[in-house]
């Protein structure tokens, strides 16, 4: 029997595919979201064996020194004691295009952070914008589709791009960052990175902040034109990797100021954005920014295929004193990140070098699947096939114990488990605010840049984002529309 409505992999109607089931409205995803789930787990398996998104990058070794002691705000040891140093890993990258992609693509640049820590290894998994597209991961598989290549003619396709956004008008301040004059950075070296998502610190006394990361480059920075963009991927498309590979070489180490952005935990209830929301900023008027320490990128890989493209990032990678938040995307990608490297690396994938902790040892219960016994070069672990229990507890007297002087303190949640959307949505202010404060030159080359792809959209999705552009400022839409007319 023929039906006009989606249903789940086993046939069954879904009621709603575009919010996940939260406690209340701004309360985090629940587990019980099957569908969810569904989508997320059969995504990350859609490719075999790059990465869906952030298939092309460059990784680079450094140091984390701490300038600024957090301890007021936070247990994590590798923000506390200035002067203190810790080993990371930065993975920059493209996001949509493939591994034979250009450098120079219009296109949000990962920015993904490793601190190996003495509690654990610690991911900041970020872009170089502070917002991004969507704020609830549910939608993610089909926004990424979006920006794949059309599953008939195998080329990139505009209309599902402009259609996807027109029909989702949060995503207007992404888009407005990706089409400015932000959209190409010149090179890694050269643009800020952000955890983007919010996430939370809790201190000694147990008690929460809100936290946002914010990486301040201490380079000039520094973007490609439309133009300059064009010639560089003809000229050459590896550019940003063979920049930051000479960078390191000559010496040239590029350095990151860690910042933080801090919010106690009961200003959430009050503040006027939604602060779990990823489509919006916290002005830094109301938060400002709080030096952290200053990261230095000075070493490469010695072995690109088992360092950088077997690196797994994921923002699962806590450690205590650094938690979650109710962001709904964050919340999925809590699960989809880590599920996406047990299935593109292996069930044991955090055995690897570039993965292990460097600076503790890795303890559990876990064992079997592929690269079991893989062994860590940094600490004889108590996993991979040895003779201790593989199960807790036991009666083993040097068996493995909770760590519960590191228990994070209870996050109160209230509200009915539901698919929540529209809750105090502003999706315009904050776009419109952005174009603002362009200049003439960079207005223009904002409604040019929409143009060169919007016009090959049809003509309802153009009437879309046109009024989409005008709700955000008068002058963003009749600019548009002005240029669409050429």
């Amino acid at each position: 029997m023929t039906n006009h409505y989606i249903t789940s992999q086993n046939g069954a109607p879904v009621a709603d595919d575009q919010n996940s089931v939260t406690a209340g409205a701004r309360g985090p995803v629940l587990l019980q979201d099957f569908h969810l789930i569904e989508k997320l787990a059969h995504f990350n398996r859609e490719r075999i064996p790059e990465r869906i998104v952030h298939a092309k990058g460059t990784g680079v070794y450094g140091t984390f020194t701490v300038t600024n002691d957090l301890s007021q705000y936070t247990i994590a040891d590798h923000f506390q004691g200035v002067g203190k140093q810790t080993e990371v890993f930065v993975r920059f990258s493209t996001v949509g295009g493939e591994m034979g992609s250009a450098d120079a693509e219009r296109d949000p640049r990962g920015f993904g952070v490793r601190f190996y820590t003495a509690r654990g290894n610690h991911d900041i998994v970020g872009n170089n914008t502070p917002t991004f597209f969507l704020r609830d991961g549910i939608k993610f598989p089909d926004f990424i589709h979006t920006q794949k290549r059309n599953p008939m003619t195998n080329l990139k396709d505009p209309q599902a791009m402009w259609d996807f956004w027109s029909l989702n008008p949060e995503a207007l301040h992404q888009v407005t960052i990706l089409m400015s004059d932000r959209g190409i950075p010149a090179n890694y070296r050269q643009m800020h990175g952000y955890g983007s998502h919010t996430f939370s610190f809790w201190n000694a006394k147990g008690e929460r902040y809100w936290v946002k990361f914010h990486f301040r480059c201490q380079q000039p920075i520094a973007n490609l034109t439309e133009e300059q963009a064009a010639k560089v991927k003809g000229i050459d498309p590896d550019h940003a990797q063979r920049d930051i590979v000479a960078a390191i070489t000559d010496g040239n180490f590029p350095r990151w100021q860690l910042c933080v952005q801090i919010m106690p935990e009961a200003d959430a209830e009050k503040y006027h954005v939604n602060p779990f929301d990823l489509t919006k900023v916290w002005s830094h008027k109301d938060y400002p920014l709080i030096e952290v320490g200053m990261m230095e990128l000075n070493r490469l890989p010695q072995n690109y295929f088992a360092e950088v493209e077997q690196v797994a990032l994921a923002p699962s990678n806590l450690v205590p004193g650094v938690g979650a938040s109710p962001d709904k995307m964050l919340q999925a990608r809590l699960f989809a990140y880590a599920d996406a490297q047990r299935y593109r690396i292996g069930a044991n994938y955090n055995q690897l070098p570039v993965n292990c902790p460097h600076a503790t040892q890795a303890n559990h219960h876990q064992r079997a699947g592929a690269m079991a016994g893989t062994q860590c070069p940094y600490h004889q672990s108590q996993t991979g096939g040895d003779a201790t229990p593989n199960y807790g507890p036991n009666s083993v007297e040097t068996g493995l114990q909770d760590a519960s002087q590191f228990k994070e303190p209870p996050l109160r949640i209230d509200g009915d488990a539901d698919r929540y959307s529209r809750f105090d949505q502003d999706d315009f202010t904050q776009a419109g605010d952005l174009y603002r404060i362009f200049s003439e030159e960079e207005k223009q080359r904002l409604a040019d840049t929409i143009a060169g792809t919007l016009s090959q959209a049809t003509q309802d999705v153009q009437q879309k984002m046109i009024c989409h552009f005008s709700r955000a400022d008068a002058d963003y839409g009749a600019r548009v529309a002005k240029a669409l007319a050429k």
